[in-house]
């Protein structure tokens, strides 16, 4: 969640048949497609990841070299998607780790680039453009995948899940009934007033969460959440998610303090489906492992404690994500 207005430029980012279980294909094919914010009719670009039959090699976006290749054709048959919304000051393509390994697992994954809260743009932090806009821009690129030339044809709507971390994981909790409370909020900041992003800097107090359109979209069936931002929830409103979740957790965080976010959402929502916290992990360690230069940019987002294998532990949530929704988009019974 911290903000990080200085991060460099080298992160610029530039009707079927399957109904059953996703299946392992040859490579992961790379396509990007631009979303309208509903609100501003600003222009957001995301990232797909795709199955293809190819095998295909890796390709160079931005400073990241990811484990695909655009132009690759689109596995045919019908495939499950995962919506993936990054953290405040991030991008499309900041947890390609992950988004490569549910494509090569048979899923389409679509990452955007949230309109007022990536790193190129934090105009929205902390104003209802950001802490409720996060989740009617994930209803927008669903609808956008959806009016897409062969993508639309190829996703299967019955079987849609979301993938957030940190503000990220907030809006996956947005679009599953859970509501934001500005009391909540002021309690957090009562005990911690000199938590600079959430309470110092922050004008979200000024928000009056009631005043606006609800947020939850049906078409998510279940939410994966890693490190996610909670201060604005109180349990009655965590308690409104009835849809599974899995929650995982750096137990070290020094962003989002773990008592008032990981776990009181694991111990808040009725329907949790697995919990992972990691002993001596902090914040940052859900960010795609860091080339070299990135590294010495910005260390504070690359560096993790001693004994924290970041892409050794990427590799076990990527894994634990695939279980997480094989059993509760592919095993359950469509709508």
């Amino acid at each position: 969640m911290r903000s990080r207005s200085n991060l460099p430029l080298i992160l610029v980012l530039l009707a079927g048949l399957l109904a059953g279980p996703a299946q392992a294909h040859g490579g992961v094919g790379l396509r990007t497609i631009e979303v309208r914010e509903p609100r501003t009719d600003t222009v957001m670009p995301a990232m797909v990841f795709h199955p293809t039959p190819e095998g295909t090699a890796t390709t160079m976006v931005g400073a990241y070299e990811i484990e695909g290749e655009f132009s690759s054709p689109l596995a045919p048959c019908r495939h499950p998607l995962i919506l993936l919304s990054h953290g405040h000051g991030g991008s499309a393509v900041g947890h390609h780790p992950l988004a490569v390994s549910l494509a090569r697992a048979g899923y389409i994954v679509a990452a955007i680039e949230h309109a007022g809260d990536s790193y190129r743009d934090q105009s929205g932090f902390g104003t209802d453009k950001v802490l409720l806009g996060r989740a009617w821009q994930i209803s927008a690129l669903i609808d956008a995948l959806m009016k897409a030339p062969e993508l639309g044809e190829r996703i299967d709507d019955d079987r849609i899940g979301v993938a957030g971390f940190s503000a990220g994981g907030y809006t996956s909790l947005l679009l599953l009934g859970a509501t934001p409370k500005g009391g909540s909020h002021a309690r957090y900041c009562a005990e911690f007033p000199q938590d600079e992003e959430l309470c110092v800097h922050s004008p979200s107090r000024t928000i009056h969460f009631d005043q606006h359109p609800h947020t939850v979209d049906p078409r998510i069936r279940s939410a994966f959440v890693m490190a996610p931002l909670a201060v604005f929830f109180d349990r009655e409103s965590l308690g409104a998610v009835i849809q599974p979740v899995f929650v995982h957790a750096a137990m070290a965080d020094t962003v989002l303090k773990p008592r008032w976010n990981a776990l009181a959402v694991r111990d808040g929502v009725r329907n949790l489906r697995g919990w992972r916290g990691i002993v001596g992990a902090d914040h940052y360690v859900y960010l795609a492992p860091c080339p070299a230069q990135m590294a010495r940019s910005v260390p504070d987002l690359c560096h993790d404690p001693e004994g924290v294998d970041r892409e050794r532990l990427q590799a076990q949530i990527a894994e634990l994500a695939r279980s997480f929704f094989d059993e509760t988009l592919l095993d359950a019974v469509p709508k």
